[in-house]
């Protein structure tokens, strides 16, 4: 009897312990897989994946209105991508005002804050831009407002402090983000961010072209534009051939000799938008001696005969249709050469956009964002190169300005970032970063001086080199 009451006993406690333990596998949630849960959000499709270590990577399709405003008005797909690497770390919100690179890459702020990525591509940018396109919908505000449905969308799976960046036009797009929907990020650093608040005073550019690198590397680049003007005529038939050879063609700037012209006056800012001043040593010291090829080679490499020609302008029409219709756009002079050889001096972005595509320049767009910066920046980030044209105008902070920074990297060009700054403000930047993102040590919160990115340098991810792009175009 005993035994059998043993038997019964242990009978009911087995029981027990498999009923506990089902009761706890059952109420133990099953992982969501990342890929998932971004493909759970309402318009969001994927286009492929992208394996790298550390890290998962997306290239996905989001659904935009084509006009926030009123958003039964059509649709569009907006390319995005996300290099997931934690749903606990903050995320950094990434644009370049253009394109989006569909290979992994890492921003230094992202690095920086060993975070995950969201990069958007700009609307009207191929191959996210409406079919038919209308080009009034193509303002900062409606970039912005993509901007922030997107984030909305993911913040419940990255529900960890948000950064925007950006360099260039990237730049200046998280900082019209900041003015229109200050109160999604939790930081913005933007990177050689023009701001072109009177689009006709340009005097700041010309005080820069001045003064900047050196005396011999100036002379050295005027010789070489001057020259290429001078010697018009012969260039000028090198350049029908190169086109003809290539099947280039000029109907939106309206003639070779207009695209000639282009290319020249674009060289000396081309130079120090992407060079620095050991580079002027590839420059011909005496440009009056310099064979015709050399003449054409060293404006070909720095400014590029291809990009004034219809199919080198195509790509980037939505942004010249932004400076002629709200950013502004550059103006400068050219003291060392004769009016007789220059036709047509800088030229509008008008004459880059193609006629058909209507254009209205406004004023007060880029006034509103200067005002806004000046009085409510808040953890808010500029970092530009000391070399750069387009830093010549930059964003200031006044009085309401709380938190925030504008700081230069010595030396540096369009590709100028925190990693550029003196010692004392790189650490400063750092500091910043990881406390606006939510992550910044215990020993950095103490010592802002000791701060360093949390993530190791990637050469495959954090490639800090400037992509070659043309010149006249942030």
């Amino acid at each position: 009897m005993r035994k059998a009451l043993r038997w019964l006993l242990a009978l009911v406690v087995l029981i027990g312990t498999v009923s506990t333990a089902g009761a706890a596998t059952a109420a133990e949630p099953k992982a969501v897989d990342i890929m998932d849960r971004l493909l759970s959000v309402p318009g969001m499709s994927l286009i492929e994946e992208k394996p790298y270590t550390g890290y998962r990577f997306f290239v996905l399709n989001y659904t935009q209105p084509v006009d926030h405003r009123r958003p039964s008005k059509g649709t569009f797909q907006q390319r995005i991508t996300v290099l997931h690497k934690d749903v606990n770390r903050p995320t950094v919100f990434y644009t370049g005002g253009y394109s989006v690179s569909t290979n992994p890459s890492r921003r230094e702020p992202t690095q920086i804050v060993d975070g995950n990525q969201v990069s958007m591509e700009y609307r009207y940018f191929t191959p996210s831009r409406p079919e038919p396109a209308d080009w009034s919908k193509l303002d900062i505000w409606q970039a912005a407002s993509d901007q922030h449905r997107i984030f909305q969308a993911l913040k419940p799976i990255y529900s960890e402090n948000w950064i925007s960046t950006g360099g260039s036009k990237g730049g200046m797009t998280a900082t019209y983000y900041e003015r229109f929907y200050p109160r999604d990020m939790d930081g913005v650093v933007a990177y050689v961010a023009p701001n072109d608040v009177v689009n006709h005073e340009d005097s700041a550019y010309d005080r820069f072209f001045a003064r900047v690198g050196t005396g011999e590397c100036r002379d050295r680049l005027n010789g070489v534009q001057r020259e290429a003007l001078v010697r018009r005529a012969p260039l000028k038939e090198k350049y029908e051939a190169y086109a003809a050879e290539n099947g280039y063609t000029f109907d939106t700037i309206g003639s070779l000799d207009r695209a000639y012209e282009a290319v020249v006056l674009d060289y000396v800012w081309g130079f120090w938008q992407y060079s620095t001043v050991k580079d002027c040593a590839d420059i011909p010291a005496d440009a009056k001696n310099a064979t015709d090829d050399e003449i054409w080679n060293s404006v070909d490499t720095i400014s590029g005969f291809s990009f004034y020609t219809d199919q080198g302008l195509a790509p980037y029409t939505p942004y010249y249709y932004q400076a002629g219709t709200q950013l502004g756009a550059p103006t400068i002079h050219f003291p060392h050469i004769e009016k007789r050889y220059i036709r047509y001096g800088y030229q509008p972005p008008r004459n880059f956009v193609p006629r058909d595509i209507d254009m209205r320049f406004q004023p007060w767009a880029m006034r509103d964002v200067d005002t806004w910066v000046k009085h409510n920046a808040r953890h808010m980030l500029f970092v530009y190169g000391e070399n750069d044209p387009w830093g010549a105008e930059p964003f200031r902070l006044g009085h309401g300005a709380r938190d925030s920074y504008v700081l230069t990297a010595p030396g540096m060009n369009h590709g100028a970032n925190v990693a550029g700054l003196v010692p004392e403000e790189k650490a400063l930047a750092t500091a910043r970063i990881l406390d606006w993102a939510g992550v910044a040590p215990a020993e950095v919160q103490e010592n802002p001086s000791a701060a360093e990115p949390l993530a190791t340098f990637d050469a495959e991810l954090d490639k800090r080199d400037v992509q070659r792009e043309p010149a006249l175009r942030p």
